[in-house]
């Protein structure tokens, strides 16, 4: 297992620096049995610009990281006709290791587009998503690889010391666990796992699309059963059922099942680590947060 776990983490790190998330093949490792939840697929156009709708924007912004010591960049998406006399929620959206601030929204992920669709069609509430740069490093280009490994892990401080504070004071949000969620693919659906379950007083609401191998065990990620029951209203995740990662997700359904934990686990039919589930995983975890 070990050798299968670090060969895997292996092909990883073989990315040049403006690469997209590596396709991963099925290991021969022996697949953990789960029951998966039901498959619902997106509507077609789920993903594609409509004309006639009102329109959300995306903008960058920077700020100062106490834990890095530099300031650092983030894209924010706000909904259409947002409006700074009500409160929002916010989704924190975070990236895999092949990607920074822009993959979501330059390397295939169109979160607009999703969200302003959402819009449309009455199925999301109001929030705002933030796509930062999971890098907790000084030098946060996508050429660290899977060099910026422990970078990743850093992040929890950066976001929750420096990130969240800013989102709070430059734009109208609630500050309270109840309205933040925390989702990702790949490497960030293993951040999002790890500080979401790992900062509930933070975080209300998570989520991990593909999640990669930096996901603790589960019995790191939960070792008091009883406050999850209590604390997390949303543990939700999906995975292609193509995707050698699939065991990282699959691990903590079992636990969660086995311990009457509610959670989620969706098998995307013969769905490779690609955007076509991360999409298809922002579509439908937004539907279901701060409701």
């Amino acid at each position: 297992m070990k050798k299968i776990f670090f060969a895997t983490l292996l092909s990883i790190s073989m990315m040049t620096a403006n690469a997209q998330e590596p396709i991963i093949p099925m290991t021969g490792a022996p697949q953990i049995d789960v029951k998966f939840d039901e498959y619902k697929a997106a509507p077609l156009g789920f993903d594609q610009e409509r004309s006639g709708i009102a329109k959300g924007t995306v903008q960058l912004i920077e700020y100062q990281s106490k834990s890095v010591g530099t300031t650092r960049k983030a894209n924010v998406y706000l909904p259409p006709k947002y409006d700074a006399s009500k409160k929002y929620s916010v989704l924190y959206l975070l990236h895999g290791i092949g990607g920074d601030e822009w993959e979501w929204v330059r390397d295939g992920g169109v979160p607009n587009i999703i969200m302003d669709n959402l819009y449309a069609d009455g199925k999301v509430a109001d929030m705002i998503v933030v796509m930062p740069n999971g890098r907790a490093a000084v030098d946060d280009s996508r050429a660290g690889g899977f060099g910026s490994f422990a970078a990743f892990g850093e992040f929890d401080k950066d976001l929750i010391g420096s990130l969240i504070p800013y989102i709070e004071q430059h734009f109208s949000v609630y500050a309270d666990r109840d309205h933040r969620a925390i989702a990702g693919l790949s490497m960030g659906g293993g951040q999002s796992l790890n500080f979401g379950l790992g900062h509930m007083d933070v975080f209300a609401y998570v989520g991990g699309f593909s999640s990669a191998p930096n996901t603790m065990r589960a019995a790191q990620l939960i070792p008091d059963v009883d406050k999850v029951k209590r604390e997390n209203k949303l543990l939700w995740m999906v995975c292609g059922g193509a995707d050698g990662l699939m065991n990282n997700s699959a691990q903590l359904k079992a636990f969660c099942d086995e311990h009457g934990i509610p959670c989620t686990l969706i098998n995307y039919p013969e769905g490779q680590h690609n955007f076509v589930v991360w999409k298809y995983g922002l579509y439908s975890f937004a539907q279901l947060i701060f409701k």
